[in-house]
């Protein structure tokens, strides 16, 4: 059997979050999102946060508006992102976990915790036509609790081993990955179709594009950042490489 292409979605939060740490107009996040759609993306996403630290409401109108490939809404399950969501129907709503506090999001949705109110939430944005995914850890527990709500889609929470890479510890990062990849099948096996994200970068992309179950990765904060110093259309294309070839030999 053919293994199916996979998809590189391009977060590009965090040219907002440079835009917005002067107030200004620039760097613009949709045509970041333009230019990511040239050199090979096949999404892009974006993270409304209730406190609109990087991504405003008018970046969400602007990007359905100009680009051609699908917008990935990430967002948390609040009855005013639900709202937003459902006005403008994206190609696909993903549930993260959001804490004012944080940095960036720290750890998977707690589905099996929360499963009746999760699915109540998703079934609207669903019946609009949003593909819904669960952003969660590589938990069997969380993982068939995605499958039991219905909803079609899990992301993999990837950061954890991402860290334990860039800190060089190996065996960690060993058992980590391992942990992933059963999660990976598990997830398959329930029917689900399998994302991957947080923390990727040029070191640490290719196992996870090897998955054939894994049908897309999302990437932004290493993108962007390697975009100061080579340019935003070169990083997602050696990027879009890196996937492809470890798909091939995967």
């Amino acid at each position: 059997m053919t293994t199916p292409p996979i998809r590189l979605g391009v977060n590009i939060d965090h040219v907002a979050t440079l835009r917005n740490a002067r107030g200004s107009a620039y760097p613009d996040p949709v045509r970041a999102a333009l230019l990511a759609q040239e050199a090979g993306a096949d999404g892009i996403t974006a993270h409304l946060r209730e406190d609109r630290r990087h991504i405003i409401d008018s970046d969400i109108e602007r990007l359905m508006a100009a680009i051609s490939v699908p917008l990935n809404f990430e967002m948390a399950a609040t009855a005013e992102m639900q709202a937003i969501a459902l006005r403008h129907r994206p190609h696909a709503v993903c549930l993260v976990p959001e804490k004012r506090e944080e940095r960036t999001t720290e750890g998977g949705l707690n589905v099996a915790d929360d499963a009746n109110r999760l699915a109540d939430f998703i079934a609207p944005l669903r019946a609009a036509g949003s593909r819904v995914s669960l952003f969660i850890g590589h938990d069997p527990r969380q993982i068939e609790a995605a499958a039991r709500i219905g909803a079609p889609v899990i992301e993999l929470h990837t950061g954890r081993y991402c860290d334990l890479v860039a800190e060089g510890h190996a065996d960690e990062a060993a058992l980590e990955l391992a942990g992933l990849l059963r999660g990976v099948r598990l997830a398959a096996s329930l029917g689900l179709e399998v994302h991957a994200g947080h923390g990727l970068s040029f070191v640490t992309v290719s196992p996870f594009a090897a998955m054939a179950e894994i049908r897309e990765l999302n990437i932004g904060h290493f993108l962007i950042s390697e975009a100061v110093f080579i340019g935003l259309g070169p990083a997602i294309a050696h990027m879009r490489r890196l996937m492809d070839a470890a798909r091939m030999e995967g």
